[in-house]
């Protein structure tokens, strides 16, 4: 009767084991999952609208941003592909580009900034179940030192900006662009400046950064 005992709690005890390593397998931590970077891209993931501050202030227009993961099967990062366009050109959208957003250190993320090329032809890729499938990063065109660098904030935001004046720009007589940014669970703040080549602003917004809400899905 004892050796029988033994037995069961021999094998209740493996029973046990067996499913605690496969819990332990299959959580974020021993996956590998970075649950940091998890929560940036999701809140830099979704549809997005600076209509609210448009409506308070005559400075700012009504912009439409729509954010969406491509390429899942790639890993060391997290791709994205962004579309902004204003709302009364919703098919013509003035800004297409793709994310390359990865960890740099304990608090650090970097947001790698690429543009495509004959970028209109995608213009509503991000309404595709698999957005930009068809392509691969080696197509894309890196916009050379406008990478973001984000700083968690707690767990409560990611504030980041460009370096310096890395960021060339041509724009309206523009010799550099300066980009700083603010993201949190319900909305993205971005301030996109052009300066020429004595520091002067000449494009973008004087006031601050655009408000966009994050949409909810319907």
């Amino acid at each position: 009767m004892k050796s029988h005992l033994t037995s069961r709690c021999l094998l209740a005890a493996c029973v046990v084991l067996l499913f605690a390593g496969q819990a332990l397998a299959q959580s974020p931590q021993s996956s590998g999952q970075d649950d940091d970077l998890v929560r940036l891209v999701t809140w830099m993931s979704g549809s997005f609208s600076s209509e609210e501050q448009a409506a308070n202030d005559s400075d700012f227009f009504d912009i439409r941003l729509h954010v969406v993961r491509i390429w899942p099967e790639l890993s060391s990062g997290v791709w994205l592909y962004v579309e902004q366009a204003s709302a009364s050109s919703l098919d013509k959208p003035y800004r297409q580009r793709v994310y390359f957003v990865h960890r740099l250190s304990e608090e650090l993320f970097e947001s790698k900034v690429f543009s495509l090329n004959d970028p209109l032809r995608f213009a509503g890729e991000w309404r595709n179940p698999e957005p930009l499938k068809n392509l691969s990063p080696d197509s894309l065109i890196i916009r050379e030192g406008c990478s973001i660098v984000l700083r968690m904030r707690g767990t409560e935001a990611f504030v980041g900006n460009t370096v310096g004046k890395e960021c060339s720009s041509d724009l309206r007589g523009a010799s550099y662009a300066v980009s700083e940014v603010a993201i949190t669970e319900s909305e993205m703040v971005s301030w996109d400046r052009g300066f020429d080549s004595e520091g002067g602003q000449v494009w973008g917004a004087t006031k601050g950064g655009y408000i966009f809400r994050k949409l909810q899905q319907k």
